[in-house]
């Protein structure tokens, strides 16, 4: 993990969530007696059954982080790191903790890159910090820092991409990734968490975290060539010192030979 804060320049972020049951219990079902797990089957029931069978997902209000992780990027967009935080422990307080202090302190030169972090990730963390009392001054109180939806210090690829929301972006980050011959989603879903959480899925959880960091930053890397800010050669040049990266250090992260596995070069069609 590089200690030099000032070269690293953007943060690719992506937060896994389930359901608190216990929140739930209380704000939906305060006068029934049942268990926190049986509280989120039923809400999502209600749900399922008033979205006409199209989504059982629980609003971001009823979650907590289960998985935070994060890729460390330079000016010159090459990936230094990706972090998990808080392993192997993954307590809720202290993600959320380790989170807005690198945000604030550690690395508030730099601009956080999501794929709908406005929509989801950063109303979660804020949600967190709101509950365990933690300060974020600069992302609440500047007004050019995470939360302005056209400035620099946060970039969400889905709004950008989306020509904020002119369109619907279907396929999501799953579909821009396979455009870049990347693997995107590999058999786990976002809506398939917390059932794994609630089978100790703990470490598939976190490859599945780092698998969308990896998606959003060959993503992110694309957008800078559409910018102008890196001619396509050199990110195709950024693309094989990170397969490189990965490479290189999959002894230490699971995630990184799954990736590898399921590789692809950019090959565009028709």
């Amino acid at each position: 993990m590089s200690k030099n804060y000032d070269e690293i320049k953007y943060l690719v972020f992506d937060v896994e969530s389930i359901p608190d049951g216990s929140l739930i219990h209380k704000v939906k079902y305060p006068e029934e007696e049942i268990k926190a797990h049986d509280a989120v089957i039923k809400y999502q029931q209600e749900i399922l059954e008033g979205s006409n069978g199209s989504t059982d997902f629980i609003p971001v209000t009823f979650q907590y982080p289960v998985s935070i992780c994060i890729g460390k990027v330079a000016e010159d967009f090459s990936l230094i790191d990706i972090v998990v935080l808080d392993k192997p422990e993954y307590r809720a307080s202290e993600m959320t903790r380790l989170f807005w202090h690198g945000v604030e302190n550690l690395y508030n030169h730099a601009s956080m890159v999501t794929f709908n972090g406005r929509g989801f990730d950063i109303p979660l963390l804020e949600l967190m910090a709101y509950r365990y009392g933690f300060s974020a001054k600069r992302h609440f109180k500047d007004k050019w820092a995470g939360r302005n939806r056209f400035g620099t210090k946060h970039i969400d690829l889905q709004d950008w991409m989306s020509n904020y929301n002119a369109i619907r972006m279907n396929g999501g980050l799953n579909l821009l990734a396979k455009v870049l011959g990347k693997p995107g989603k590999m058999g786990t879903k976002g809506n398939e968490v917390y059932d794994m959480h609630c089978r100790g899925l703990i470490q598939e959880i976190n490859d599945y975290c780092v698998h969308d960091v990896l998606d959003t930053y060959f993503v992110f890397l694309r957008t800078r060539v559409m910018l102008g800010e890196i001619p396509i050669s050199r990110e195709q040049d950024i693309v094989a010192q990170t397969k490189k990266f990965l490479a290189d250090n999959n002894e230490k992260n699971p995630a990184y030979k799954s990736y590898l596995e399921n590789w692809g070069d950019w090959a565009p069609w028709p």
